[in-house]
């Protein structure tokens, strides 16, 4: 359960911040969450570093391959370090960073929403539970993005990156249920061991390409790179752990992960390999010209990832050796120089470097540490970026490129390393040295200590890796390496000093010529602006979103032209030919040998009332009562079918959601116009009834083809296994809350946000007391008749009590929690049609909202109670217990669920339905006082009796 907790802590803990308003409490508490999230993860050193892999496991769906399992290996431990770590460092930073106006309790509240999303992915066993928290990123990283919602360049950045993101991640969902279905299992462990039969399948490339697409558009990999630039509309913390430990470092996560079971195929080599070259080159080049130290930092990341996604193309040992050992690097220098930028920005109220200029003056500190950041950005030797970068240039070298790879790969990864010499030379002098600038929109001077604390460790642990490697980076590289190329880990001494070789001499090369380009940089700014009107990717972005939706319009005016019967004749026309063709094509007979059951007299005469009552609530849909009332007649007959056929569960549940809809069409009558125009001719009369009967002898034929043939049927499964497996003799109950109970906390679910979103509809509609009836007849002004008001109101806790009864016996005999949520919610609004809302809304002490949150909540506490209780989610017990007087009696976990149903049911329906009957505030004060003076009166009548 440890493992669990180290993201479940600031997943389930990322509200605290939010309860309190001072801005000390909000840092402490996300820091309190953070460091005991890290502390559980140290405590997995012990384990990790020998090579074991503690691994954490609850089932969710068995059936379906999906756990909720959590594993810590060598790499997984690595990432979720660098997560935590460098989080803490944020958390402290934006305590100094965030403004007093700034909502500091939802920064924090969205930033361990982010932080626990990043844990989940690196520390996740089972592929569909990766997915969901890749997702969470995805939705976190939106929030942060878009923090400061009063601007528009925060929204558009939000935007641009969740549709790229989420995208990507729809496409890489689609890989990993491949995945799964060649392996057989979603377990990590499981699919990592297949490598064979993974690369011998022909889904193969298709599943490769899909997952790809997903780590690209995550990692801003070309040709999805335009979006993380724009990202930068975040504070500047967000940005300092988005670039350095989380969000675009998850595709770089995954691919490292898939090496051992995707890599090493040629086409594994040239897609990665030149995706990554292409982004480490392009992505450097635009970071050389970038005005804007966030938007030059951005770059630099996209340029760098590409770096690491290269290397994993390689796919050699040393190769994956140097991508990992990059990824930490990257993180230090990155996190480091992204918080220096803020430092800059909050001092000098700019990041323009065409306005920053001589600031060493003024900020010696920051000055000193953005010269360590930038040394290590560039290569510069003694910094933790040289060695990872020497160690990259040596893999380009390597025997394994032949042919145009050959010299392509190191000739653009030198090409790479130049600019990012010039860019970081660019970035240091041009803010720091120079004449002081006179015109900033502040006075510069040094940042409040706890502002400087978190990047002066950042930059302390760049030169301790750089001098020290083998002590301070040594045994996290080699656990995550390790992890990933397991039996083929090579043996390779961290060192300042390898020799004079050839990546020595590029690296040389890469400085002297960053050198060179940064003092010709001005003649390459022409040149710069006139490519840059081609390579900026968020024209390109909002052109393609332009088109879609213009496309999307044109398409929506050729086939909605707002005629519901020409949606309908289309609709229908489609399925019948679809149903028609694979009779005609084989030429099968419709009827099998199977003998139609035959038909008594009672199922005839019903089967003709429902014909009849089908026609009539047609014919007469201009007359909306007497057409609701043959409506409702259909709903009776089918439920009478129900009980003729043995489904006493059914006619139950038929009968109560026919109430309830009637009591729904009556309320929103009001609401529709009292008439409609006649707007058919009489051909198209002709051709929608010629449309309507071939619709219904085709429905009536496919069931005649499926009922004459012998099928295969699970009925007798769950009919087998109702009592030894859910202890209940009443099947349907059995499977709602025990079989399939997944389901239907998925059902329920979407019951409560249905009611919601009704609520949100109309809670600014308003409603009017009607007038006249539809004849034109004024409205009877006794809304509330004596006699309805003294039968409900006795008939209410007799109705309860009978609800109670349906509810305790679903779980062996006819009813269960959807059946007497229903018919507690229709004694309810009975009580409001007969007593009015203003009578009886103080007297229901009860809010809807609350009533659906606690059946939720129950119900999901059944399913966790499951999982603490080691048992698959949702999986149900029950005991027989014999109490005094009742003798034996059942108790059964399933009842908690069916109470969250009951619950949700309630509260949904009861929030529709109250919410579509309440009427404006003029409306109400009439009605109030009827209902006033009817009170009145009817407590004058009592104290006449008693008298």
């Amino acid at each position: 359960m440890t493992l669990a907790l180290i993201p479940l802590l600031p997943l389930l803990g990322a509200f605290i911040p939010c309860l309190f308003q001072n801005r000390h409490l909000n840092a402490a508490s996300a820091g309190l969450i953070a460091g005991i999230s890290l502390i559980l993860l140290l405590l997995q050193i012990p384990f990790v570093f020998t090579g074991d892999m503690p691994v954490y496991t609850r089932d969710w769906i068995p059936a379906l391959g999906f756990s909720f399992a959590f594993r810590v290996s060598g790499f997984g431990f690595l990432f979720a370090l660098l997560v935590l770590g460098i989080g803490l460092l944020i958390i402290l930073y934006a305590r100094y960073y965030i403004a007093k106006e700034d909502p500091m309790g939802r920064f924090y509240t969205y930033l361990l929403f982010f932080m626990g999303s990043m844990l989940g992915i690196v520390l996740s066993e089972n592929l569909i539970l990766l997915m969901v928290f890749w997702e969470l990123t995805s939705i976190s990283s939106f929030l942060l993005i878009g923090f400061w919602r009063h601007r528009a360049d925060a929204r558009q950045g939000a935007f641009m990156a969740l549709v790229i993101t989420g995208g990507g991640g729809f496409a890489m969902l689609a890989g990993f249920l491949l995945l799964g279905h060649m392996v057989g299992s979603f377990e990590l462990t499981d699919i990592l061991a297949a490598k064979q039969i993974i690369q011998a399948h022909p889904l193969y490339p298709i599943t490769l390409i899909l997952i790809l697409v997903g780590a690209f558009t995550k990692s801003a990999q070309f040709p999805f790179q335009f979006w993380l630039p724009h990202a930068m509309a975040a504070p500047t913390p967000v940005s300092a752990f988005l670039h350095s430990a989380t969000m675009v470092k998850a595709g770089v996560f995954l691919l490292a992960l898939m090496v051992p079971v995707l890599g090493g195929t040629p086409l594994w080599f040239y897609l990665v390999t030149l995706t990554g070259l292409i982004t480490l080159v392009f992505a450097a080049y635009m970071a050389l010209f970038k005005d804007d130290l966030k938007g030059l930092l951005a770059y630099s990341t996209v340029s760098h990832l590409g770096l690491i996604t290269l290397l994993l193309g390689l796919g050699t040992p040393l190769a994956v050796f140097a991508a990992v050992f990059h990824i930490f690097n990257h993180a230090a220098f990155k996190a480091g120089l992204f918080l220096l930028a803020g430092i800059i920005d909050h001092e000098t109220g700019t990041r323009d470097i065409q306005r920053l200029s001589g600031l060493k003056t003024a900020m010696p500190v920051t000055a000193g540490l953005t010269l360590i950041g930038c040394g290590a950005m560039a290569g510069v030797p003694l910094f933790n970026g040289f060695l990872s970068k020497e160690m990259f240039l040596a893999e380009t070298l390597g025997p394994g490129l032949t042919g145009a790879m050959g010299w392509i790969v190191p000739l653009g990864s030198t090409l790479a390393a130049v600019f990012a010499v010039a860019y970081s030379i660019r970035m240091l002098l041009g803010v720091f040295w120079g004449k002081p600038a006179e015109d900033l929109p502040r006075s510069p001077h040094e940042p409040p200590m706890g502002m400087t604390l978190s990047p002066g460790f950042l930059m302390a642990m760049c030169v301790l890796v750089g001098i020290f490697p083998a002590f301070f980076a040594g045994p996290l590289v080699n656990a995550g390496a390790g992890a990933i190329l397991g039996p083929d880990m090579p043996a390779f001494h961290m060192a300042v000093w390898h020799g004079f070789n050839m990546a020595l001499v590029l690296s040389m090369v890469a400085l002297a010529g960053g050198v060179v380009f940064y003092l010709q940089r001005h003649r390459l700014f022409d040149v710069h602006v006139w490519c840059s009107r081609y390579l900026d990717g968020k024209t390109l972005f909002e052109s393609l979103v332009s088109g879609m939706v213009q496309a999307g319009n044109r398409a929506i005016r050729f086939l909605e032209n707002g005629s519901l019967q020409r949606y309908l004749f289309v609709l229908i026309s489609v399925t019948l030919v679809l149903g028609v063709v694979p009779f005609a094509v084989s030429r099968t007979p419709l009827l099998g040998p199977v003998a139609a059951t035959p038909v008594d007299p009672v199922t005839l005469v019903m089967g003709l009332i429902l014909i009849i009552g089908a026609v009539a609530t047609v014919k007469t849909h201009r007359n909306r009562i007497l057409s609701i009332i043959m409506l409702s007649t259909v709903g009776l007959v089918v439920a009478l079918a129900f009980t003729r056929f043995s489904a006493p569960d059914l006619a139950l549940t038929q009968i109560s959601v026919e109430v309830v809809t009637i009591i729904l069409l009556m309320m929103a009558l009001h609401l529709l116009p009292t008439t409609t125009p006649k707007e058919s001719s009489k051909a198209r009369k002709r051709r929608d009834g010629l449309l309507a009967v071939l619709a219904g002898g085709g429905a009536a034929a496919m069931a005649m083809a499926i009922l004459t043939r012998p099928y295969d049927t699970i009925s007798d499964f769950f009919l087998a296994h109702s009592v030894p497996g859910g202890g209940g003799t009443n099947v349907v109950n059995v499977i709602l809350v025990d079989f399939r109970g997944f389901d239907t906390l998925g059902e329920i679910t979407v019951l409560a946000i249905a009611g919601l979103i009704i609520y949100a509809l109309l809670h600014q509609f308003e409603r009017h007391a009607p007038v006249t009836d539809d004849m034109g007849r004024p409205w009877t002004r006794d809304r509330f008749p004596m006699i309805l008001v003294n039968i409900t109101r006795p008939l209410l806790p007799l109705a309860l009590l009978f609800s109670a009864y349906i509810f305790l016996r679903g779980h062996n005999d006819p009813g269960g929690g959807f059946i007497a949520g229903l018919i507690t919610a229709t004694v309810l609004t009975l009580q409001y049609i007969a007593s009015g809302i203003v009578w009886t809304r103080p007297r229901f002490h009860f809010d809807n909202h609350v009533i659906m949150a606690l059946g939720l909540i129950l119900a999901l506490a059944t399913g966790l109670t499951s999982w603490a209780l080691n048992y698959p989610f949702l999986t149900s017990t029950y005991e027989y217990v014999k109490l005094p007087l009742i003798g034996k009696f059942e108790i059964a976990s399933a009842m908690a669920f069916d109470m969250g149903v009951y619950l949700v049911v309630v509260g949904s329906v009861m929030l529709t339905l109250v919410k579509l009957g309440s009427i404006n505030s003029e409306d109400a004060r009439t009605v109030s006082f009827s209902a006033h003076m009817d009170e009145t009166l009817e407590n004058k009548t009592i104290e006449k009796e008693i008298h």
